[in-house]
């Protein structure tokens, strides 16, 4: 009872907050489409327009690691992304698994209310992370901005915080496709590959002006110089620039994601209720999605982020040194550890990289697997997934998996579920480290986190437009 009476605390804060009404019939698939991409274009607007009253933001970036990942575009509305509304769903989520909520999902009442709470709890945090960004001078020292124009960069960053729950909210309720996260992620991913392999803009190196995109940069060299076969091994070969390579690698990825998510074990199922064919129970091999990469990220850019600033304030502590040590790499403002367990955790910069030093490349390839395996076996406990959800699911359904006793449904999935999870969970996080020492466009959790969004979107817009018919729900046919 305690846990209602915890929920209960945000009722009165429910007429004032904004709320997307629910349809009050089921919307068009056509009609999901144009809301999901309506939703989509504003989301691009937003990232696009920059924040008025910022002194400079050309100094190290302490949440570089987690833009890409978070959706977050520095310096403009999107500063925060889609981090608010991340970060209280996995807090509700990790309350409710663990018990310490209690919240009834097939009650109207309770459901809504778990609801509210999260998006109160998104707001808030939106609120103080951006007021930690204006008042630690990411757009410059306080003092010199001023209290007006302070206020003003915080009310700009929670208004659009807030406008992104409402959008993830309009989705969530039917309007649209999917999940706002996973759309804003996805897009954002998107955006910053198409741009590095066909930015028409220019940047000036040791050979020169080159151009940024690998593709315009690869036929400016072939259309300017003599020796074409050089031209291209050279298109192929930018140390501080993107190159070919780099995108092949990351078309790679992408294929290679879209293959694997096909691996899956069926599972035959029959209804005690009534007769009719047998529907199949699909266990991916990516059982617990993109989730455990998810986690793995965030834990990773946490120890970056609060190392990063400590190492600002105490760099001769010897704690702090621990934790990693910080230098800028020629040529860029952005700091980097080169030392401490911030080194070991951190990927390397290209497969050269991880050859030179062995050591550091095996420990961060037995953390980036071993953290994705824990994260995901934990996950199926926390999200209702696990075999016992599942056969609970079954026999309140009144489903029993074919030629097995009504009883033994537990014990079959138990089988399958933890593997499937454990296996699954190393397996995108030995992609991501794949991502990662190839160079893809893009780093290996937002590579990844692209393609299963993509993935996952292509199998809705099926199911949905009409193109397959399941039998049961969340099923597919069967014989």
């Amino acid at each position: 009872m305690s846990g209602f009476r915890v929920l209960d605390l945000v009722k009165p804060f429910s007429p004032f907050l904004p709320e997307v009404i629910a349809p009050e019939r089921k919307v068009q698939f056509q009609q999901r489409v144009m809301w999901t991409i309506v939703t989509l274009l504003i989301f691009l607007v937003m990232s696009e327009i920059p924040l008025y009253g910022i002194a400079s933001s050309d100094s190290s970036d302490p949440l570089f690691w987690l833009r890409m990942m978070l959706a977050s575009n520095r310096g403009t509305l999107m500063e925060l992304g889609i981090s608010p509304i991340v970060s209280s769903g996995m807090l509700f989520q990790l309350l409710q698994g663990t018990k310490i909520i209690h919240v009834d999902m097939q009650n109207k009442n309770d459901r809504e209310t778990f609801q509210t709470a999260q998006k109160l709890l998104a707001i808030l945090l939106a609120v103080g992370q951006a007021t930690v960004y204006v008042l630690t001078g990411m757009y410059g020292p306080p003092s010199s901005l001023g209290v007006g124009v302070c206020s003003l960069l915080i009310l700009q960053l929670v208004f659009a915080s807030t406008i992104v729950i409402l959008l993830d909210e309009l989705l969530q309720k039917g309007y649209g496709l999917g999940s706002g996260v996973s759309l804003f992620t996805a897009t954002n991913t998107c955006e910053q590959v198409f741009w590095k392999a066909f930015a028409p803009t220019t940047s000036t190196s040791a050979k020169g002006t080159e151009f940024d995109g690998a593709v315009v940069a690869m036929f400016h060299l072939l259309g300017s110089r003599k020796d074409k076969k050089r031209a291209l091994i050279e298109s192929f070969y930018r140390p501080n620039l993107p190159n070919m390579f780099q995108l092949l690698a990351t078309l790679l990825v992408f294929f290679a994601v879209v293959y694997l998510q096909g691996f899956r074990i069926e599972l035959p199922m029959k209804s005690t209720r009534q007769r009719g064919p047998y529907g199949l129970y699909p266990i991916r091999l990516f059982y617990t999605s993109n989730i455990p990469i998810m986690l793995e990220s965030a834990l990773a850019s946490n120890i970056f982020i609060i190392s990063q600033l400590l190492f600002m304030r105490w760099p001769n502590n010897l704690f702090v040194k621990l934790l990693g040590t910080w230098d800028a790499r020629a040529g860029s403002s952005q700091l980097y550890a080169n030392g401490g367990l911030a080194y070991y955790i951190q990927p390397p910069f290209n497969f050269t990289d991880a050859l030179l030093d062995p050591i550091k490349t095996t420990i961060y390839i037995a953390f980036v697997l071993g953290s994705c395996a824990v994260f995901s076996t934990t996950w199926i406990e926390i999200s209702g997934t696990s075999p016992r959800d599942v056969a609970k699911q079954f026999k309140e359904q009144g489903l029993v998996i074919a030629g097995h006793r009504d009883t033994s449904a537990y014990k079959e999935l138990k089988k399958i579920i933890p593997i499937a999870a454990a296996f699954g969970g190393a397996t995108i996080g030995a992609l991501s480290v794949v991502c990662d020492l190839m160079g893809t466009l893009g780093s290996g959790t937002s590579i990844l986190l692209a393609v299963t969004t993509i993935y996952g979107y292509y199998e809705l817009a099926v199911k949905e437009g009409g193109f397959n018919k399941s039998i049961v729900s969340g099923f597919s046919d069967g014989v």
